[in-house]
């Protein structure tokens, strides 16, 4: 991701001001969330070029696979198990500066160094889903990324 920023000339925060504006967009215009999710994943993952973005969808007692960009992943995530798991039981964004050291974490690949995970949550403060994003490098996500992805979040939840 630092390679990306520099090439791009901007901060994070620059990046994350131009894409949530467009992320909004793409959101606010489509009724489906399947078709949703795809695009702002589209985006988020161009944007920044991280190893892995994308989505799990809650369906009985497992998150299971949605829309996402990178390699091949996980299609199934038990309730508490790993990050995604663990950011949904505890209904809080988790940001993970060294995949490593997490308890549990679920290796869907070994390139994954860093990882962030936002869960969905609605009105009654049930998860939905949660958005996982998984950088090669460590350290990559803090309270800048929990912010502005947390905006996205936050719209996608209407469409459930």
């Amino acid at each position: 991701m630092a390679e990306n920023l520099l090439i791009q000339g901007n901060s994070k925060e620059e990046l994350y001001q131009n894409l949530i504006p467009q992320a909004l967009a793409l959101i606010e215009g489509e009724s489906d969330l399947i078709a949703a999710m795809a695009n702002v994943c589209a985006a988020m993952h161009h944007t920044f070029g991280w190893l892995w973005t994308g989505f799990y969808i809650v369906k009985q007692d497992q998150l299971v696979l949605g829309p996402f960009q990178g390699p091949i992943a996980c299609t199934r995530i038990p309730k508490g198990r790993g990050v995604c798991g663990s950011a949904w039981a505890q209904a809080q964004t988790l940001v993970v500066p060294d995949v490593d050291a997490f308890a549990g974490h679920i290796a869907c690949s070994s390139l994954a160094r860093s990882e962030i995970v936002l869960p969905l949550i609605n009105r009654e403060g049930v998860v939905l889903a949660v958005l996982d994003v998984d950088s090669a490098e460590l350290a990559t996500f803090d309270d800048v990324d929990a912010r502005y992805l947390a905006q996205v979040c936050e719209a996608l939840v209407k469409l459930f």
